[in-house]
């Protein structure tokens, strides 16, 4: 096990965990004892989201508020209501997690959680490698295969998507976003709501500013 600081304690992350159980078997062995989930997003990030956290076995999910899905239950998890009945649902979860890719919105939204008394979770998925001295803040997603390295510090609300590498003594500010294979080499910084898309490539020491995107692909040296 690795133990990596996170703002207000510390999380277990295996480096070798996988369950290979379709969703509804992979709910039911939940235990009643856990801490209770409730994700804002129920689009492709927030389904992930949540597989990340039946996989890791940190909450039960009790379920999704979303905008624009219709169905009852999606991947197995009931959808509950719309973001804005978060206050009706709120005493049925433990802690909230957005789960929206839009920066502006994903901020928003742990904003108005936060001001209605709600904990942030952040949800590692097992398939994730982060330094035991690395810094994770509140709210944030890291995703399978993403590396963050040591002395590393991510804000409040980060995203760093599959394969995404945050090297040795970066800076990622609050509400950021790496995408797919996204790289920020040693020393690199990112800006509050800055996103790097996929396959994009920062070299080190240089700094990506708040609200800045880098292009897919791009690489700045």
């Amino acid at each position: 096990m690795l133990r990596a600081y996170i703002s207000e304690g510390t999380v277990s992350i295996p480096l070798a965990f996988q369950i290979r159980l379709p969703w509804g078997r992979m709910i039911k062995k939940i235990s009643q004892s856990m801490k209770r989930l409730l994700i804002i997003g129920a689009g492709g990030h927030g389904r992930s989201v949540a597989e990340a956290v039946v996989l890791s076995g940190e909450y039960e999910v009790v379920g999704f508020l979303d905008d624009g899905a219709t169905e009852s239950t999606i991947s197995d998890i009931p959808l509950l209501g719309r973001v804005s009945d978060l206050s009706e649902h709120l005493p049925k979860a433990d802690a909230v997690h957005v789960a929206i890719g839009r920066n502006s919105l994903r901020g928003e939204l742990c904003k108005k959680a936060l001001s209605m008394g709600a904990s942030l979770a952040t949800v590692i998925h097992p398939r994730a490698v982060i330094s035991p001295r690395a810094v994770i803040g509140r709210g944030c997603a890291i995703m399978p295969g993403a590396v963050i390295g040591t002395e590393a510090q991510l804000g409040v609300g980060v995203i760093v998507n599959c394969g995404g590498v945050v090297d040795h003594d970066c800076r990622v500010g609050d509400y950021a976003h790496l995408g797919i294979n996204a790289s920020m080499s040693g020393g690199s910084s990112l800006g509050e709501y800055a996103w790097m898309k996929a396959g994009s490539v920062l070299a080190p020491g240089l700094r990506v500013e708040s609200g800045e995107e880098m292009l897919i692909g791009e690489r700045r040296a």
